[in-house]
Protein backbone atom coordinates (compact mmCIF):
# COMPACT_ATOMS: atom_id res chain seq x y z
CA UNK A 1 0.00 0.00 0.00
CA UNK A 2 1.46 3.57 -0.80
CA UNK A 3 0.31 6.30 1.85
CA UNK A 4 1.77 10.07 1.10
CA UNK A 5 1.94 12.41 4.69
CA UNK A 6 1.06 15.56 3.41
CA UNK A 7 0.35 19.06 5.53
CA UNK A 8 -2.57 20.77 6.33
CA UNK A 9 -1.33 23.80 4.66
CA UNK A 10 -0.19 22.14 1.46
CA UNK A 11 -3.58 21.05 1.14
CA UNK A 12 -4.88 24.42 1.53
CA UNK A 13 -2.48 25.49 -1.40
CA UNK A 14 -3.68 22.75 -4.01
CA UNK A 15 -6.18 24.65 -5.92
CA UNK A 16 -9.27 27.01 -5.96
CA UNK A 17 -10.97 23.61 -5.58
CA UNK A 18 -9.39 22.75 -2.59
CA UNK A 19 -8.54 18.96 -3.18
CA UNK A 20 -7.60 16.75 -0.31
CA UNK A 21 -8.60 13.32 -2.07
CA UNK A 22 -5.66 10.89 -1.96
CA UNK A 23 -5.48 10.73 -5.94
CA UNK A 24 -4.34 14.02 -5.34
CA UNK A 25 -1.42 13.94 -3.15
CA UNK A 26 -0.10 9.81 -4.75
CA UNK A 27 3.74 9.73 -4.07
CA UNK A 28 4.56 9.79 -8.06
CA UNK A 29 3.00 13.18 -8.27
CA UNK A 30 4.48 14.39 -5.42
CA UNK A 31 7.81 13.36 -6.54
CA UNK A 32 7.36 14.92 -9.88
CA UNK A 33 6.23 18.25 -8.01
CA UNK A 34 9.73 18.03 -6.17
CA UNK A 35 11.45 17.09 -9.22
CA UNK A 36 10.45 19.74 -11.19
CA UNK A 37 10.71 22.66 -8.01
CA UNK A 38 14.23 21.63 -7.71
CA UNK A 39 15.27 23.18 -11.25
CA UNK A 40 14.25 27.16 -11.94
CA UNK A 41 10.40 26.71 -12.79
CA UNK A 42 7.45 28.58 -13.47
CA UNK A 43 3.95 27.85 -13.73
CA UNK A 44 1.99 26.80 -17.16
CA UNK A 45 -0.30 30.31 -16.78
CA UNK A 46 2.96 32.98 -17.05
CA UNK A 47 4.08 30.99 -20.15
CA UNK A 48 0.96 30.78 -22.88
CA UNK A 49 -0.11 33.70 -24.82
CA UNK A 50 -3.25 31.57 -25.29
CA UNK A 51 -5.47 29.13 -23.81
CA UNK A 52 -9.08 28.52 -25.32
CA UNK A 53 -11.73 26.09 -26.09
CA UNK A 54 -14.43 25.63 -28.46
CA UNK A 55 -16.87 27.68 -26.02
CA UNK A 56 -14.20 30.82 -25.96
CA UNK A 57 -16.85 32.90 -28.62
CA UNK A 58 -20.56 32.28 -26.50
CA UNK A 59 -22.50 29.54 -24.92
CA UNK A 60 -23.31 26.14 -26.60
CA UNK A 61 -26.66 26.76 -27.65
CA UNK A 62 -25.18 29.62 -29.79
CA UNK A 63 -22.75 27.29 -31.12
CA UNK A 64 -25.44 25.06 -31.89
CA UNK A 65 -26.87 27.12 -33.76
CA UNK A 66 -24.18 28.65 -35.67
CA UNK A 67 -21.86 25.81 -36.53
CA UNK A 68 -22.90 22.76 -38.82
CA UNK A 69 -21.00 19.83 -38.68
CA UNK A 70 -20.71 18.28 -41.90
CA UNK A 71 -19.23 14.90 -43.58
CA UNK A 72 -18.12 16.50 -47.16
CA UNK A 73 -15.18 18.68 -47.27
CA UNK A 74 -16.38 22.48 -46.69
CA UNK A 75 -14.46 25.33 -45.87
CA UNK A 76 -12.51 24.37 -43.11
CA UNK A 77 -11.81 21.67 -40.80
CA UNK A 78 -12.58 21.02 -37.25
CA UNK A 79 -10.35 19.11 -35.39
CA UNK A 80 -11.14 16.15 -33.39
CA UNK A 81 -8.91 14.50 -30.76
CA UNK A 82 -9.28 11.36 -32.89
CA UNK A 83 -7.91 13.11 -36.22
CA UNK A 84 -4.86 13.71 -33.87
CA UNK A 85 -4.48 10.14 -33.13
CA UNK A 86 -4.69 9.21 -35.83
CA UNK A 87 -2.36 11.83 -37.84
CA UNK A 88 -4.68 11.96 -40.51
CA UNK A 89 -6.40 15.07 -41.62
CA UNK A 90 -8.03 14.00 -44.76
CA UNK A 91 -10.22 11.17 -44.50
CA UNK A 92 -13.45 10.79 -42.14
CA UNK A 93 -13.24 14.42 -41.34
CA UNK A 94 -15.20 16.96 -39.61
CA UNK A 95 -15.64 20.21 -41.81
CA UNK A 96 -17.57 23.35 -41.21
CA UNK A 97 -18.72 26.38 -43.46
CA UNK A 98 -16.74 29.67 -43.67
CA UNK A 99 -19.53 31.91 -41.61
CA UNK A 100 -18.65 29.20 -38.78
CA UNK A 101 -15.05 28.82 -38.84
CA UNK A 102 -15.05 33.20 -38.96
CA UNK A 103 -17.63 32.87 -36.33
CA UNK A 104 -15.26 30.47 -34.03
CA UNK A 105 -12.37 32.95 -34.46
CA UNK A 106 -11.03 32.65 -31.14
CA UNK A 107 -10.19 29.06 -31.87
CA UNK A 108 -8.82 28.58 -35.22
CA UNK A 109 -6.28 26.92 -35.87
CA UNK A 110 -2.85 27.35 -37.61
CA UNK A 111 -0.34 24.07 -36.54
CA UNK A 112 1.94 23.72 -34.00
CA UNK A 113 -0.34 24.53 -31.50
CA UNK A 114 -0.64 22.42 -28.16
CA UNK A 115 -3.82 20.11 -27.53
CA UNK A 116 -5.16 19.48 -24.19
CA UNK A 117 -7.82 16.84 -23.84
CA UNK A 118 -10.45 18.70 -21.17
CA UNK A 119 -12.99 15.52 -21.22
CA UNK A 120 -12.85 12.07 -21.31
CA UNK A 121 -8.75 11.16 -21.52
CA UNK A 122 -8.87 14.08 -19.84
CA UNK A 123 -5.02 15.61 -19.66
CA UNK A 124 -3.86 13.93 -23.14
CA UNK A 125 -1.85 15.93 -25.00
CA UNK A 126 -1.26 16.39 -28.68
CA UNK A 127 0.68 18.71 -31.07
CA UNK A 128 -1.31 20.14 -33.85
CA UNK A 129 1.36 19.29 -37.55
CA UNK A 130 1.47 21.92 -40.47
CA UNK A 131 -1.55 22.17 -41.62
CA UNK A 132 -2.90 23.54 -45.77
CA UNK A 133 -5.99 24.46 -45.11
CA UNK A 134 -8.47 27.03 -42.30
CA UNK A 135 -8.71 24.51 -39.54
CA UNK A 136 -11.16 25.28 -36.40
CA UNK A 137 -10.50 23.61 -32.39
CA UNK A 138 -12.79 20.77 -31.64
CA UNK A 139 -14.69 20.16 -28.84
CA UNK A 140 -13.37 19.19 -25.54
CA UNK A 141 -10.00 20.33 -26.12
CA UNK A 142 -7.93 23.07 -24.84
CA UNK A 143 -5.78 24.90 -27.31
CA UNK A 144 -2.43 26.48 -25.93
CA UNK A 145 -0.28 28.88 -27.80
CA UNK A 146 3.39 29.56 -25.87
CA UNK A 147 4.56 33.15 -25.24
CA UNK A 148 8.23 34.45 -25.53
CA UNK A 149 8.92 33.11 -22.24
CA UNK A 150 9.80 28.77 -23.64
CA UNK A 151 9.53 27.23 -26.92
CA UNK A 152 6.20 25.79 -28.03
CA UNK A 153 8.43 22.36 -28.98
CA UNK A 154 9.53 22.25 -25.84
CA UNK A 155 6.48 22.91 -23.82
CA UNK A 156 4.77 20.46 -25.67
CA UNK A 157 7.43 17.64 -25.13
CA UNK A 158 7.02 18.50 -21.48
CA UNK A 159 3.74 18.05 -21.48
CA UNK A 160 3.19 14.89 -23.10
CA UNK A 161 6.18 13.69 -21.12
CA UNK A 162 6.46 11.47 -17.86
CA UNK A 163 6.48 14.64 -15.50
CA UNK A 164 4.30 16.42 -17.57
CA UNK A 165 1.72 13.74 -17.65
CA UNK A 166 1.97 13.51 -13.83
CA UNK A 167 1.50 17.36 -13.50
CA UNK A 168 -1.88 17.23 -15.42
CA UNK A 169 -3.03 13.56 -14.28
CA UNK A 170 -2.66 14.81 -10.67
CA UNK A 171 -5.21 17.92 -11.89
CA UNK A 172 -8.09 15.86 -13.40
CA UNK A 173 -10.80 15.77 -11.61
CA UNK A 174 -12.58 12.31 -10.40
CA UNK A 175 -16.01 13.11 -11.82
CA UNK A 176 -17.34 10.86 -14.89
CA UNK A 177 -16.40 11.81 -17.05
CA UNK A 178 -13.09 12.69 -15.89
CA UNK A 179 -12.30 16.07 -16.45
CA UNK A 180 -9.65 19.20 -16.40
CA UNK A 181 -10.05 22.69 -16.00
CA UNK A 182 -8.81 25.85 -17.53
CA UNK A 183 -7.39 26.68 -13.74
CA UNK A 184 -5.58 23.30 -13.19
CA UNK A 185 -4.35 23.25 -16.50
CA UNK A 186 -2.78 27.01 -15.48
CA UNK A 187 -1.37 25.89 -12.65
CA UNK A 188 0.84 22.84 -13.73
CA UNK A 189 4.67 23.50 -13.00
CA UNK A 190 6.86 23.69 -16.12
CA UNK A 191 10.98 23.36 -15.62
CA UNK A 192 12.77 26.46 -17.59
CA UNK A 193 15.81 25.06 -18.53
CA UNK A 194 18.15 27.08 -20.70
CA UNK A 195 17.70 27.97 -24.61
CA UNK A 196 20.17 25.28 -25.93
CA UNK A 197 18.40 22.52 -24.90
CA UNK A 198 14.97 24.01 -25.65
CA UNK A 199 16.53 24.68 -29.39
CA UNK A 200 17.96 21.05 -29.69
CA UNK A 201 14.65 19.88 -28.27
CA UNK A 202 12.76 21.76 -30.80
CA UNK A 203 15.08 20.82 -34.13
CA UNK A 204 14.43 17.63 -32.83
CA UNK A 205 10.98 18.17 -33.19
CA UNK A 206 10.68 19.93 -36.23
CA UNK A 207 12.78 16.78 -37.94
CA UNK A 208 9.96 14.96 -36.89
CA UNK A 209 7.57 16.58 -38.64
CA UNK A 210 9.51 17.03 -41.53
CA UNK A 211 9.72 13.00 -42.17
CA UNK A 212 6.35 12.72 -41.10
CA UNK A 213 5.37 15.28 -43.53
CA UNK A 214 7.67 13.26 -46.43
CA UNK A 215 5.88 9.65 -45.39
CA UNK A 216 3.02 10.86 -45.79
CA UNK A 217 3.56 12.11 -49.39
CA UNK A 218 5.29 9.26 -50.55
CA UNK A 219 2.56 7.48 -48.93
CA UNK A 220 -0.22 9.63 -51.05
CA UNK A 221 1.87 8.87 -53.86
CA UNK A 222 1.70 4.89 -53.99
CA UNK A 223 -1.91 5.15 -53.47
CA UNK A 224 -2.15 7.23 -56.63
CA UNK A 225 -0.43 5.01 -58.62
CA UNK A 226 -2.72 2.40 -57.95
CA UNK A 227 -5.52 4.95 -58.77
CA UNK A 228 -3.86 6.20 -61.79
CA UNK A 229 -3.68 2.28 -63.10
CA UNK A 230 -7.28 1.90 -62.72
CA UNK A 231 -7.88 5.51 -63.99
CA UNK A 232 -10.01 6.79 -60.54
CA UNK A 233 -7.43 9.10 -60.55
CA UNK A 234 -9.91 11.82 -60.49
CA UNK A 235 -13.05 9.77 -59.45
CA UNK A 236 -14.80 11.29 -56.82
CA UNK A 237 -17.76 9.51 -55.19
CA UNK A 238 -21.07 11.12 -55.90
CA UNK A 239 -24.47 10.61 -53.75
CA UNK A 240 -27.45 10.05 -56.46
CA UNK A 241 -31.05 10.71 -55.30
CA UNK A 242 -32.44 8.60 -58.06
CA UNK A 243 -31.58 5.48 -60.10
CA UNK A 244 -33.23 2.13 -61.80
CA UNK A 245 -31.68 -1.36 -60.86
CA UNK A 246 -33.56 -4.97 -61.94
CA UNK A 247 -35.17 -6.90 -59.17
CA UNK A 248 -32.91 -9.54 -60.12
CA UNK A 249 -30.24 -7.46 -58.80
CA UNK A 250 -32.02 -7.30 -55.47
CA UNK A 251 -32.24 -10.86 -54.79
CA UNK A 252 -28.21 -11.77 -56.07
CA UNK A 253 -27.34 -9.27 -53.50
CA UNK A 254 -30.24 -9.65 -50.70
CA UNK A 255 -30.14 -6.33 -50.64
CA UNK A 256 -33.22 -3.86 -50.89
CA UNK A 257 -31.88 -0.82 -49.74
CA UNK A 258 -31.43 1.77 -51.85
CA UNK A 259 -28.03 2.75 -49.84
CA UNK A 260 -26.05 -0.73 -51.29
CA UNK A 261 -27.73 0.03 -54.55
CA UNK A 262 -25.50 3.73 -55.90
CA UNK A 263 -23.42 4.11 -59.06
CA UNK A 264 -20.53 5.02 -57.16
CA UNK A 265 -20.13 1.57 -55.49
CA UNK A 266 -20.62 0.13 -58.82
CA UNK A 267 -18.29 2.37 -60.44
CA UNK A 268 -15.23 1.05 -57.81
CA UNK A 269 -16.37 -2.20 -58.45
CA UNK A 270 -16.76 -2.02 -62.45
CA UNK A 271 -13.06 -0.23 -62.52
CA UNK A 272 -11.71 -2.98 -60.96
CA UNK A 273 -13.33 -5.93 -61.93
CA UNK A 274 -12.17 -3.94 -65.65
CA UNK A 275 -8.58 -3.81 -64.62
CA UNK A 276 -6.31 -5.32 -67.38
CA UNK A 277 -4.24 -7.44 -64.99
CA UNK A 278 -7.08 -9.34 -63.31
CA UNK A 279 -8.49 -9.11 -59.92
CA UNK A 280 -9.75 -11.64 -56.80
CA UNK A 281 -11.69 -11.66 -53.74
CA UNK A 282 -10.21 -11.15 -50.43
CA UNK A 283 -10.91 -14.61 -49.30
CA UNK A 284 -9.12 -16.03 -52.37
CA UNK A 285 -5.54 -14.01 -51.45
CA UNK A 286 -5.86 -14.40 -47.82
CA UNK A 287 -6.62 -16.68 -44.81
CA UNK A 288 -8.95 -14.97 -41.98
CA UNK A 289 -8.55 -15.59 -38.45
CA UNK A 290 -11.05 -14.06 -35.97
CA UNK A 291 -9.63 -12.72 -32.97
CA UNK A 292 -11.29 -12.67 -29.16
CA UNK A 293 -13.03 -10.38 -27.05
CA UNK A 294 -11.59 -10.14 -23.03
CA UNK A 295 -14.66 -8.16 -21.75
CA UNK A 296 -13.62 -4.70 -19.87
CA UNK A 297 -13.62 -6.82 -16.68
CA UNK A 298 -10.17 -7.57 -17.22
CA UNK A 299 -8.64 -4.34 -18.46
CA UNK A 300 -5.73 -3.26 -16.51
CA UNK A 301 -3.09 -0.11 -16.24
CA UNK A 302 -0.66 -2.19 -17.60
CA UNK A 303 0.35 -5.82 -18.15
CA UNK A 304 0.35 -7.37 -21.91
CA UNK A 305 -1.54 -4.44 -24.66
CA UNK A 306 -5.00 -5.49 -25.51
CA UNK A 307 -5.03 -3.65 -29.08
CA UNK A 308 -8.31 -2.39 -30.19
CA UNK A 309 -9.60 -0.87 -33.23
CA UNK A 310 -8.74 2.56 -31.83
CA UNK A 311 -5.25 1.62 -31.49
CA UNK A 312 -5.03 0.58 -35.08
CA UNK A 313 -3.78 2.58 -37.73
CA UNK A 314 -1.84 2.00 -41.08
CA UNK A 315 1.36 2.96 -39.85
CA UNK A 316 1.29 2.12 -36.11
CA UNK A 317 0.04 0.88 -33.11
CA UNK A 318 -1.16 2.49 -30.45
CA UNK A 319 -1.41 1.08 -26.39
CA UNK A 320 -4.19 2.04 -24.14
CA UNK A 321 -5.96 -1.21 -22.47
CA UNK A 322 -4.01 -4.39 -21.53
CA UNK A 323 -4.25 -7.39 -19.95
CA UNK A 324 -2.86 -9.69 -17.71
CA UNK A 325 -0.12 -12.48 -18.08
CA UNK A 326 -2.26 -15.36 -16.79
CA UNK A 327 -5.36 -14.55 -19.21
CA UNK A 328 -2.04 -13.59 -22.26
CA UNK A 329 -1.03 -17.65 -21.66
CA UNK A 330 -4.66 -19.02 -21.83
CA UNK A 331 -5.28 -17.27 -24.97
CA UNK A 332 -2.21 -16.89 -26.98
CA UNK A 333 -3.45 -18.57 -30.17
CA UNK A 334 -4.77 -15.10 -30.64
CA UNK A 335 -1.07 -13.41 -30.55
CA UNK A 336 -0.33 -11.75 -33.57
CA UNK A 337 2.56 -12.81 -36.20
CA UNK A 338 4.93 -11.12 -38.63
CA UNK A 339 3.33 -11.19 -42.04
CA UNK A 340 0.36 -10.84 -41.11
CA UNK A 341 -2.36 -7.93 -41.66
CA UNK A 342 -4.32 -6.61 -39.13
CA UNK A 343 -7.83 -5.92 -40.27
CA UNK A 344 -10.73 -4.00 -38.78
CA UNK A 345 -14.17 -5.21 -39.10
CA UNK A 346 -16.22 -2.91 -36.28
CA UNK A 347 -16.27 1.00 -35.26
CA UNK A 348 -14.07 2.06 -38.13
CA UNK A 349 -13.71 -1.05 -40.66
CA UNK A 350 -10.93 -1.04 -43.15
CA UNK A 351 -7.97 -0.13 -41.31
CA UNK A 352 -5.34 -2.44 -42.47
CA UNK A 353 -1.52 -2.73 -40.89
CA UNK A 354 1.16 -4.61 -41.96
CA UNK A 355 3.15 -6.30 -39.72
CA UNK A 356 6.80 -6.74 -41.32
CA UNK A 357 8.80 -6.66 -37.80
CA UNK A 358 7.99 -9.34 -35.27
CA UNK A 359 5.43 -7.81 -33.23
CA UNK A 360 5.61 -7.05 -29.17
CA UNK A 361 3.43 -9.85 -26.93
CA UNK A 362 -0.39 -8.49 -27.85
CA UNK A 363 -3.59 -9.73 -28.26
CA UNK A 364 -6.17 -8.05 -30.56
CA UNK A 365 -9.92 -7.69 -29.77
CA UNK A 366 -13.03 -9.40 -31.68
CA UNK A 367 -13.29 -6.01 -33.89
CA UNK A 368 -10.03 -7.27 -36.11
CA UNK A 369 -8.97 -9.84 -38.11
CA UNK A 370 -5.95 -11.24 -38.69
CA UNK A 371 -5.28 -11.55 -42.60
CA UNK A 372 -2.48 -14.19 -43.85
CA UNK A 373 -1.31 -13.76 -47.58
CA UNK A 374 -1.63 -17.08 -49.06
CA UNK A 375 -0.29 -16.22 -52.72
CA UNK A 376 2.42 -15.03 -54.36
CA UNK A 377 0.05 -13.06 -57.19
CA UNK A 378 0.40 -10.06 -54.67
CA UNK A 379 2.97 -8.89 -52.06
CA UNK A 380 1.77 -7.61 -48.41
CA UNK A 381 2.60 -4.18 -48.49
CA UNK A 382 0.72 -3.63 -52.16
CA UNK A 383 -2.05 -5.34 -50.39
CA UNK A 384 -2.54 -3.39 -47.41
CA UNK A 385 -2.10 -0.51 -49.20
CA UNK A 386 -5.30 -1.52 -51.07
CA UNK A 387 -7.22 -2.32 -48.28
CA UNK A 388 -6.60 1.23 -46.55
CA UNK A 389 -7.37 2.78 -49.95
CA UNK A 390 -10.61 4.23 -51.36
CA UNK A 391 -11.24 1.37 -53.09
CA UNK A 392 -11.89 -0.42 -50.55
CA UNK A 393 -13.36 2.05 -48.25
CA UNK A 394 -16.51 2.96 -50.79
CA UNK A 395 -16.90 -1.37 -50.77
CA UNK A 396 -17.03 -1.14 -46.70
CA UNK A 397 -19.48 1.93 -47.29
CA UNK A 398 -21.65 -0.26 -49.05
CA UNK A 399 -22.02 -3.43 -47.63
CA UNK A 400 -22.38 -1.58 -43.83
CA UNK A 401 -24.66 1.07 -45.11
CA UNK A 402 -27.27 1.96 -42.70
CA UNK A 403 -25.92 0.09 -39.42
CA UNK A 404 -25.72 2.39 -36.46
CA UNK A 405 -23.00 0.51 -35.20
CA UNK A 406 -20.59 -0.27 -38.01
CA UNK A 407 -19.96 -4.08 -38.20
CA UNK A 408 -18.86 -5.23 -41.27
CA UNK A 409 -19.50 -9.35 -41.31
CA UNK A 410 -16.36 -11.75 -42.07
CA UNK A 411 -17.90 -12.72 -45.20
CA UNK A 412 -18.22 -9.59 -46.40
CA UNK A 413 -14.92 -9.09 -45.75
CA UNK A 414 -13.89 -12.07 -48.04
CA UNK A 415 -16.28 -10.94 -50.86
CA UNK A 416 -14.32 -7.55 -51.09
CA UNK A 417 -12.89 -7.21 -54.69
CA UNK A 418 -8.77 -6.29 -55.15
CA UNK A 419 -7.12 -5.48 -58.20
CA UNK A 420 -3.95 -7.70 -59.00
CA UNK A 421 -1.07 -5.16 -60.52
CA UNK A 422 1.04 -5.90 -62.46
CA UNK A 423 4.41 -7.05 -60.82
CA UNK A 424 5.91 -4.13 -62.10
CA UNK A 425 3.74 -2.09 -60.68
CA UNK A 426 3.27 -3.96 -57.55
CA UNK A 427 6.96 -3.35 -56.75
CA UNK A 428 6.89 0.46 -57.64
CA UNK A 429 4.53 0.73 -54.69
CA UNK A 430 5.93 -2.24 -52.32
CA UNK A 431 9.25 0.37 -52.56
CA UNK A 432 7.09 3.34 -51.80
CA UNK A 433 5.66 2.08 -48.54
CA UNK A 434 8.33 0.59 -47.40
CA UNK A 435 10.24 4.04 -47.66
CA UNK A 436 7.08 5.61 -46.01
CA UNK A 437 7.38 3.20 -43.30
CA UNK A 438 10.95 3.94 -42.64
CA UNK A 439 10.32 7.44 -42.16
CA UNK A 440 7.30 7.59 -40.45
CA UNK A 441 9.46 4.95 -37.47
CA UNK A 442 11.87 8.19 -38.04
CA UNK A 443 9.69 10.28 -37.15
CA UNK A 444 8.28 8.48 -34.09
CA UNK A 445 12.21 8.12 -32.82
CA UNK A 446 13.06 11.80 -33.00
CA UNK A 447 9.87 12.53 -31.64
CA UNK A 448 10.31 10.01 -28.56
CA UNK A 449 13.73 11.19 -28.00
CA UNK A 450 13.15 14.88 -27.91
CA UNK A 451 10.43 13.76 -24.68
CA UNK A 452 13.00 11.92 -23.08
CA UNK A 453 15.82 14.59 -23.72
CA UNK A 454 13.42 16.85 -21.31
CA UNK A 455 13.11 13.98 -18.83
CA UNK A 456 16.80 13.10 -18.42
CA UNK A 457 17.36 17.10 -18.07
CA UNK A 458 14.06 16.59 -15.32
CA UNK A 459 16.35 14.11 -13.54
CA UNK A 460 19.37 14.42 -13.69
CA UNK A 461 20.70 17.87 -15.54
CA UNK A 462 20.76 19.83 -19.16
CA UNK A 463 24.57 18.58 -20.08
CA UNK A 464 23.71 14.95 -19.42
CA UNK A 465 20.60 15.15 -21.78
CA UNK A 466 21.92 17.86 -24.15
CA UNK A 467 24.60 15.20 -24.59
CA UNK A 468 22.11 11.97 -25.15
CA UNK A 469 19.74 13.37 -27.19
CA UNK A 470 22.93 14.28 -29.78
CA UNK A 471 24.00 10.66 -29.59
CA UNK A 472 20.15 9.40 -30.41
CA UNK A 473 19.67 11.36 -33.23
CA UNK A 474 21.21 13.99 -35.80
CA UNK A 475 19.89 17.50 -34.57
Amino acid sequence: MQTSTVQLSKVKDTSKLFRFDAEYFQPKYLETEVLIKKKKHSQLRNLISVLTDYHANGSYEILRENVELKSEPDFAHMIRTVDIERDDFENDIISISEHAYNYLDKTKVYGGEIIINKIGNAGRVYLIPPIDRPTSLGMNQFMIRANDNIDNYYLYCYLSGRYGQNQLNQRVTGAVPLSIDKESARSVFVPLFSNDIQKLVSKAVAAHFRDSSESKRIFKDSQNILLSELGLLTWKAEHQLAFVKNYSDTEQAERIDAEYFQPKYEAIVKAIKAYKGGWDTLGDLVTVKKCVEVGSGEYLDEGIPFVRVSNLSPFEITEEKYISEKLYAEIKQHQPKQGEILFSKDATPGIAHYLDERPRKMITSGGILRLKNKTIKINNEYLTLALNSVLVKEQINRDVGGSVILHWRPDQVKETVIPILEAEKQAEIQAKVIESLRLRKQSKHLLECAKRAVEIAIERDEIAAIDWLKDQVEV
